[in-house]
């Protein structure tokens, strides 16, 4: 069965589950009730006839063969019919028809972002409107779009926004639909909110793995904080067949990435701080259990409302990005021990989106620098005597090349800052000493 919701300003949508029990809905727009209930008819009958594998009966073709082309993509993208191979000679000129026509065409995106196009679609129709003419756009009208924007949502949300925008109506002059971009010359704000980036330190983490109420949440949180992987593709696509115990790795497959070339999987090590989280669960996995996580392989399950949960049971308050804060700390806390083009290949991302969106300056860095600057005075005041006794005596104080750094425990004078930054516990198979030693 259909249903009718009512929305604001007299839109209307249908609402429905398909045959794998998926919800679907299809924004109907600005439409009447009597309208609305016939679409919603056609609907049940298509979806019925999906659901047992049979035909739809000729006078449900017939609605289909003669229904606009825009009714028919909000249909192929609720993916109750497929898309109609032609649109006429060219697609209507009408905003809410165009933007239908180009998002139903997109058959090459990933569902997300398929989601994405379509929240951007909404924003620029409940603005301008469905009717508005793609030609009758100015950039003026871009300009109070924006404006428009501004005050509604937050700056990452308004730039991916007014991104798709542009991209949209490129597309409408690819197709000779327009001739020029009213929004090429808006310059979208920065997507980074500094206010939300959060670095999760090693106590915390802890914390709240003592509070998590079985092993596979405390591999999904170790996996996220000590493996850096984001959730919850990537948990959920990792098998037992991709860890390599021999090699102490494991390799993820990213859905994220995989339409970059070379960049469908990546290797990562079985660092000392997960290793006990993955053994804890091979050692409960019952036998011939394909997938590492097993439990919340629901599309349904809502990881973030239950790991709020298990942070508040930790007696910790919520960070702003519940998994991707998890996984910039652990980005940041590999940066201080090894190569940068090393740390984005196990993260899976680039140096310029790790400067942009992941690495973080953290608290331990500004006690760094402060023991730094004392360290200087103390070296200054030590060589500042020793050239005094030079010239004095006529002696020469000669410094091994490893010697220590005087008032910095822990920080070499070839490789500083690995011992001090990076606190793993496990002694000989600590990556921060290991590196240390290589470059001593």
């Amino acid at each position: 069965m259909a249903s009718i919701s009512d929305d604001p300003g007299g839109r209307r949508r249908i609402t429905f589950k398909n045959s794998d029990r998926e919800h679907k809905t299809i924004r109907l727009g600005k439409v009447s009730r009597r309208l609305a209930e016939e679409v919603k008819i056609k609907v049940e009958v298509i979806n019925a006839a999906a659901i047992h594998g049979v035909a739809i009966d000729g006078e449900t073709a017939e609605w289909l063969s003669k229904i606009g082309d825009a009714v028919h993509a909000k249909l192929a993208r609720a993916g109750l019919v497929e898309l109609r191979k032609s649109l006429g000679p060219k697609p209507q000129g009408a905003l809410g028809e165009f933007l239908e026509c180009y998002i139903a065409g997109r058959t090459d995106v990933k569902p997300r972002t398929r989601i994405n196009l379509d929240s951007a679609r909404r924003r620029l129709v409940e603005y301008f409107g469905e009717d508005k003419a793609l030609e009758q756009i100015t950039a003026g009208d871009a300009k109070d779009w924006a404006i428009w924007l501004n005050g509604r949502y937050a700056r990452g949300t308004m730039g991916r926004t007014i991104k798709r925008a542009k991209q949209f109506f490129q597309a409408a002059i690819d197709k000779e639909l327009i001739s020029k971009n009213p929004f090429s010359k808006i310059r979208p704000p920065s997507q980074v909110n500094e206010t939300r980036k959060f670095f999760v330190r090693q106590e915390v983490a802890y914390k709240v793995l003592e509070a998590c109420p079985d092993a596979e949440w405390r591999l999904l949180f170790a996996l996220s904080r000590f493996g850096g992987l984001r959730c919850p593709s990537e948990h959920l696509a990792l098998t037992w067949a991709d860890v390599d115990w021999e090699r102490d790795r494991f390799r993820v497959t990213s859905s994220k990435t995989e339409h970059y070339e070379g960049k469908a999987e990546r290797w990562v090590p079985i660092f000392p701080e997960l290793r006990p989280y993955l053994e804890e669960a091979f050692e409960l996995a019952q036998d011939g259990a394909q997938y590492v996580i097993n439990r919340y392989r629901d599309r349904n399950s809502n990881l973030r409302t239950q790991l709020n949960r298990i942070i508040r049971r930790a007696g910790l308050e919520p960070w702003p990005k519940l998994f991707q804060n998890l996984r910039a700390s652990r980005e940041t806390e590999l940066a201080e021990a090894f190569p940068v083009h090393v740390v984005c290949a196990w993260i899976g991302n680039t140096e310029r989106i790790a400067a942009k969106h992941y690495l973080q300056v953290t608290e331990d860095h500004f006690a760094q620098g402060a023991a730094t600057q004392k360290s200087g005075a103390q070296n200054g005041a030590h060589y500042a005597k020793t050239a005094q006794n030079t010239a004095q005596h006529g002696t020469r104080t000669e410094h091994a090349p490893n010697e220590k750094t005087p008032g910095i425990p822990g920080f070499s004078a070839i490789s500083p800052g690995f011992s001090a930054v990076c606190k793993y516990p496990q002694g000989d198979s600590n990556p921060c000493l290991l590196a240390e030693n290589q470059t001593s």
